[in-house]
């Protein structure tokens, strides 16, 4: 496998064990798969980069395998638990591959065992699924890409509700209807968020905000967002109807409709979520929210510059990337 094969392969493991593993509706219900699939994803590409055999990733894959956790309770009080799933995941690889770097066994059946990871997950698994049909897209191919620091549900109401804004010109909204499918309702139902996890979980607050706003960013959920929302929030109604209740899960679609001051109205609708393959964002979208998140996390926006330069050269450059190199070296000690 070349060195750009190797790039996409590291990160395809998250999505095909998904799909092998867990049917849509455990995924949803139960086990959150950032959370129990993304250390093996972790853990391959944490091998990949410390170049480890066969053996030791098979170890590393195990170990990951051994630590796959993630549960939807949080969603019932609104718990900062998702966070800390996704953070997780990815340490948990990385300690799975510094394990077995340094000689540290995992189980080679921890996907097929009789106590592994299918068991755990779901009753019917269908390990066969990943080489089915080899030379089909990769699934890293049609994997989503979140625009927006809330909850995916709502992403397709943030869409079409900044375009709204645009077209208001102006005018203020006095009005709102949104159209949906169920699991949108089930999972975003906070008229009144009173937390700032709340209004990134309410469908309401988010299209409030954005018709009011005219952007979502990392402060469009605070206080004083909730306030600025607070009007428009209240007059928002929800309503499940087809097409989108129907399409659901193959397409997550939404439809706005507005009523602005002046009675005029206002419809936009998206078959599509933004950020889905098949409205995916631009190269310059990408970078923008990784530069974005880069800012939130204290780095200054130069800086942020060159770690995105460093990391979109990495399918080119034969040498590690200086990002892992003190991770490397402390490896080399141990």
């Amino acid at each position: 496998m070349s060195g750009n094969e190797e790039q996409p392969a590291r990160y395809q493991t998250p999505p095909a064990l998904k799909c092998i593993s867990c049917p849509f509706r455990l995924r949803v219900s139960i086990w959150h798969n950032t959370a129990t699939c993304g250390p093996f994803g972790s853990a391959m590409a944490t091998a990949s980069l410390l170049e480890l055999n066969d053996e030791q990733t098979l170890n590393a894959l195990g170990n990951a395998g051994t630590q796959s956790s993630g549960l939807w309770q949080f969603m019932q009080t609104g718990a900062m638990s998702k966070h800390l799933h996704a953070g997780r995941a990815s340490e948990s690889g990385w300690l799975a591959a510094e394990l077995a770097a340094a000689g540290f066994t995992g189980p080679a059946e921890i996907l097929e065992g009789g106590k592994g990871f299918f068991a755990g997950t779901c009753p019917d698994p269908e390990p066969e699924n990943v080489l089915r049909q080899p030379d089909v897209k990769w699934q890293l191919s049609l994997t989503s890409i979140k625009p927006w620091p809330s909850c995916r549900h709502t992403h397709p109401i943030i869409d079409c509700a900044l375009e709204i804004h645009q077209l208001l010109d102006g005018k203020r909204a006095r009005k709102v209807g949104i159209k949906t499918y169920q699991a949108a309702l089930d999972v975003c139902d906070y008229p009144e968020p009173e937390t700032e996890y709340q209004a990134k979980f309410s469908l309401y607050h988010t299209a409030a905000i954005a018709l009011t706003d005219g952007l979502v960013g990392m402060d469009s959920f605070d206080a004083d967002a909730r306030q600025r929302s607070e009007n428009l929030r209240r007059a928002t109604s929800v309503s499940i109807v087809d097409p989108y209740a129907s399409n659901y899960p193959v397409s997550w679609g939404a439809e706005i409709t507005a009523i602005a001051e002046s009675g005029e109205s206002f419809k936009v609708s998206r078959k599509d979520c933004k950020g889905d393959p098949e409205l995916a964002l631009t190269s310059d979208e990408m970078r923008a929210k990784a530069i974005g998140l880069l800012q939130y996390g204290g780095l200054e926006q130069d800086a942020a510059n060159r770690i995105c330069d460093d990391i979109l050269a990495m399918p080119a450059t034969p040498k590690t990337p200086y990002i892992f190199t003190r991770f490397i070296k402390y490896l080399d000690k141990t």
